[in-house]
């Protein structure tokens, strides 16, 4: 997701880029848009769904939040997406218990 828009008016471009590209940059191909702070709520997520289907399927890897989006649309693997973010919940519960321990050992 490519952010534009103004100050405290959040617009974004869902966007296939090359991973080592920073975040706004050169865009392979522009997917659909985010807006949300658009009053109607069915009109903040506009996506170009078979081109999005097409990116996914030769390997390409959405951010969190187009994944959440893209859950909402019953659309991609849902099932590898949560085995991976069970993963990263694991891996932040044990950060958070390393520093409770290490903070504990410090008093």
């Amino acid at each position: 997701m490519q952010r534009l828009g103004r100050k405290n008016r959040p617009f974004y471009r869902i966007a296939a880029i090359d991973q080592r590209t920073r975040r706004n940059g050169r865009v392979i191909e522009a997917l659909g848009t985010y807006d949300p702070i658009h009053p109607d709520a069915t009109k903040q997520i506009e996506l170009n769904e078979e081109r999005m289907k097409y990116w996914l399927s030769v390997g390409a890897k959405p951010s969190d939040t187009v994944r959440d989006m893209l859950a909402k649309r019953n659309m991609g693997d849902l099932k590898e997406w949560e085995a991976g973010r069970e993963h990263d919940r694991k891996v932040v519960a044990a950060k958070a218990a390393a520093a409770a321990t290490a903070g504990e050992k410090k008093d």
